[in-house]
């Protein structure tokens, strides 16, 4: 199929609020039931060959949360076989979450979701069990998004093994909503006491941050994306490739590729790949890092195989 097909926000916005709300409530599973890992990086989802998948967790009984997104299903799966499964298709979020529910109780998954709510989301206040409101899906637009997810999450792929360094997984965030790559310093950075503590942990050390979202109702649009925390000063005057651009973010700023603009390019990967290359090298060369030390060439890190 087409590399990046078109994806306008416009057209599937409500279906992705509903999709957004639905993986919001599996990732709050998740969130219960993992091992705690560094800077978040347990709490996302990781694509598969169907869909999205929590990843086993629990350990009495070890299961799975997918969400088949080609034949449109929730799937609660344990590692002895059994499985509870049921539909997308026209169900509200109350009607999914009542489904999910269930599913936990049926196969002795003692994960309390009953008042679990959307997490930095406008109904915050709503419990999902409540929401009939969020019930479009369009199971076409709903599959494009996992095939957009997949083609970006392996251009992701390739730009990590450009870097030899502490690096999180390519992995989807069912806060923002987005697909993200962070490379990391490992500097520590001392927060304000203040500073929630989700934000404390996911930037506890120098990062340069690369990614993808879908679109919102203040960006409506899907893009790539890099920005560098903390930022150093002068990041935004930094050139970017044609067509990119820093955009201004209360007190920082974010680069920022058109996903059009990049599927409009003689090439679109390599337009993807030269995007997040020069973000980062404008944030990491402004905070001190050593750029090339910490490269890598095509993944390799073996002196002999290097050639160096």
């Amino acid at each position: 199929m087409q590399l990046f097909p078109a994806m306008p926000y416009a057209e599937w916005s409500d279906s992705l609020a509903t999709v957004h709300r639905v993986a919001q409530m599996a990732g709050r599973v998740r969130l219960l039931a993992s091992p705690r890992r560094n800077h978040w990086w347990n709490v996302p989802f990781h694509v598969t060959g169907r869909g999205i998948t929590t990843r086993p967790m629990g350990l009495d009984p070890t299961f799975t949360i997918d969400l088949d997104l080609v034949d449109h299903r929730l799937d609660v799966s344990t590692v002895d076989g059994r499985r509870v499964s049921s539909s997308l298709l026209g169900r509200s979020v109350a009607a999914v979450h009542a489904d999910l529910t269930a599913a936990l109780a049926a196969l002795g998954i003692a994960v309390d979701i009953a008042d679990a709510r959307p997490f930095d989301l406008p109904d915050a206040a709503r419990p999902f069990a409540e929401d009939t409101e969020h019930a479009t899906y369009d199971p076409a637009a709903v599959t494009r998004y996992w095939q957009v997810l997949s083609q970006v999450g392996l251009v992701l792929e390739e730009f990590a093994g450009r870097f030899s360094g502490k690096t999180s997984p390519v992995h989807h965030f069912w806060h923002t909503f987005d697909l993200a790559l962070t490379r990391f310093s490992d500097r520590v950075v001392d927060h304000p006491a203040g500073a929630d503590p989700v934000t404390r942990e996911a930037y506890s050390r120098e990062v340069v941050s690369s990614g993808f979202w879908f679109g919102d109702p203040a960006y409506p649009d899907p893009a790539f994306y890099s920005y560098t925390a903390p930022e150093p000063a002068g990041l935004a005057d930094d050139p970017l490739p044609e067509g990119a651009s820093w955009l201004a973010r209360g007190a920082s700023h974010l680069a920022v590729l058109p996903y059009d603009v990049a599927r409009a390019a003689p090439d679109p990967r390599a337009a993807v790949l030269d995007f997040y290359e020069a973000a980062y090298r404008a944030g990491a060369t402004r905070a001190g890092w050593d750029v090339a030390g910490l490269a890598c060439a095509d993944g390799v890190t073996d002196p002999l195989r290097a050639g160096r």
